[in-house]
């Protein structure tokens, strides 16, 4: 199967590339952006511009496992710090196609004799990016799948939108490489090499707030590297199951599961895998959960074919373990360590042999924000109790974790819900955090708070469920919306009831929309409908006095709060 290799230099969105690319059909594979890449690259290649698939590109036509194509990804380093990461120099003389974005342009640049330094001012967001030129006849990046394209075909005419994220730019550039495309702000956006199948983008293609970003993908994935489609969301169920029968044999898989799309599907698959008898499925209702959440959550799994499904009831443990906790990292940790301690409990109580395996719906997501995704260049975001967790990381250790869709995003999870049957209801809903509603109460969580947020929370999901997205039929603003939900604030607000004075709590309410929960917007909501949802919010949860709406984006926030 023909792939593309992604080094990875820690950049939050080089899974996002990947993403990208199997979206396209084409199957990628991610490295640390410093693997020693001996046994992927051939030996003793020659530097040269040969592409796949034309006269003079025998080496790269052999390479192990199909590979096509090598991008390099971005970094939040700087390619001038002293521990900054660097690729196998192997990728320079293989003759494969390289793309470079932006840490990996600037990195590319510099290993081959160009210069970087800091910009006066950081690039960051959506920048215009005016193409200057084609690319001087070599295939390009324009036209998907077509061979001989260009970059553009009224070069110096047409701008575009990027999505930058750099506090450095090209100062001087390597022998060969020819600027084609420069941002508005006066800097190298886009680079070629005259001779070489190099390229460097400046931005992130994968954003899907880059415009044009995917047709930029496409291009180099089809029309210079030549591959050819074999990818698709089947051929990753059939990988796993391949993987999870080797890997488990017959030991018993224990998997925790919150009941929603992540730790549902990865039930799905465990269930469609191994014996029903051998997979343990153990929910958590922690006191932290929505309105209902639990019985419906119980059905879900059922339909699914669950033989062992373990309900724990555990809220008053963890009330008192969060009693006095306002650190929102904290509260995280607090909560991912009782879940291993009552997971190892409930587990001695099932008569499981010490050697089962824990399984858990971990999305990439999870693990890049945590810092844990491929290699050891990522920078923390915030702690996801999945991931974490010193008694998560323990069991890690061990080996004793399986994460079977830790390479996948929400979006992807969706389809593969689909694909294994999981019921429309549960693929559809919003994400919701592994800490539950303790990560939406700013400050100490107490049972009270809890009652207050989710009878608030169902008023708004429920309305959003109820009211449609105006000029399209049939389709709810619920269904417009990548993730919405409330938030309870630490303050009180003065109001009025009736003739009465009081003080009530203030209550944020949150929606975005995204592809895939990386980058996100806020929802246009009308005006009206804003407004009668907080009025209708404020008449129904008494405790609520005031009703907010965040119109942050991601980034700079995030899109939880804690």
């Amino acid at each position: 199967m023909d792939k593309i290799l992604i080094l990875d230099f820690g950049s939050q969105t080089t899974q996002l590339i990947g993403r990208r690319i199997r979206e396209l059909g084409v199957y990628t594979e991610i490295l640390p952006g410093d693997a020693d890449l001996g046994a992927v690259l051939p030996q003793g290649g020659e530097s040269g511009g040969a592409v796949p698939g034309t006269a003079g590109s025998a080496a790269a036509e052999g390479f192990a496992g199909g590979i096509r194509g090598i991008i390099l990804s971005g970094s939040p380093a700087s390619v001038y710090d002293p521990d900054a990461p660097a690729p196998d120099r192997r990728i320079y003389a293989c003759g494969l196609p390289l793309l470079g974005i932006c840490y990996g342009l600037q990195k590319m640049n510099v290993d081959n004799g160009g210069e970087v330094a800091p910009l006066p001012k950081r690039e960051y967001g959506g920048v215009k990016v005016r193409v200057l030129r084609d690319s001087t006849g070599k295939p390009g990046m324009s036209r998907p799948g077509v061979s001989g394209g260009r970059f553009n075909k009224r070069p110096g005419k047409e701008t575009f939108t990027a999505w930058m994220s750099h506090g450095d730019t090209l100062t001087k550039l390597a022998p060969g490489f020819t600027e084609v495309g420069r941002s508005e702000t006066g800097y190298p956006a886009v680079l070629v090499h005259r001779e070489k199948p190099w390229y460097g983008l400046q931005f992130h293609p994968e954003v899907t707030h880059c415009e044009r970003g995917q047709e930029i993908l496409a291009s180099f994935v089809f029309g210079i590297c030549r591959c050819r489609r074999g990818w698709s969301m089947e051929a990753y169920v059939e990988t796993m199951r391949g993987d999870l029968t080797a890997k488990v044999g017959d030991t018993p898989v224990l998997l925790l599961v919150s009941g929603g799309v992540d730790s549902t599907a990865a039930a799905a698959l465990l269930l469609k895998t191994l014996p029903a008898s051998r997979v343990h499925l153990m929910y958590m209702d922690t006191g932290l959960m929505r309105k209902d959440e639990t019985t419906q959550i119980k059905a879900a799994l059922e339909k699914l074919g669950a033989e062992h499904l373990h309900m724990v009831s555990c809220g008053d443990e963890f009330f008192a373990a969060l009693k006095g906790l306002e650190d929102p990292e904290a509260k995280r940790k607090v909560i991912g360590d009782l879940f291993i301690t009552i997971q190892e409990r409930e587990v001695a109580a099932l008569g499981l042999p010490s050697s089962y395996f824990l399984a858990q719906g971990t999305l990439y997501t999870d693990l890049i924000e945590s810092g844990a995704g491929v290699g050891k260049k990522a920078r923390v975001i915030k702690c996801h109790h999945n991931v974490g967790s010193p008694l998560v990381e323990a069991k890690r250790q061990e080996g004793r974790i399986i994460e079977p869709l830790d390479r996948l995003y929400k979006d992807e999870v969706r389809a593969l819900g689909r694909l294994l049957g999981v019921e429309e209801e549960t693929v559809r809903r919003h994400p919701f955090p592994g800490p539950g509603l303790a990560v939406r109460i700013l400050g100490e969580v107490t049972r009270e708070k809890c009652a207050v947020l989710r009878e608030a929370d169902a008023v708004f999901i429920g309305e959003l469920k109820k009211r449609p997205v105006p000029g399209k039929r049939g389709v709810s603003l619920y269904d417009s919306i990548w993730q919405a939900f409330a938030v309870l604030l630490p303050v009180r607000s003065v109001g009025v009831a009736g003739d009465l004075r009081r003080y009530g709590w203030v209550l944020a309410l949150r929606a975005v929309t995204s592809a895939d929960g990386m980058t996100a917007g806020v929802y246009p909501f009308l005006a009206r409908d804003l407004a009668e949802i907080a009025t209708l919010i404020t008449n129904t949860v008494k405790d609520i006095g005031r009703v907010c709406y965040d119109i942050s984006s991601k980034p700079p926030a995030t899109i939880e709060w804690e």
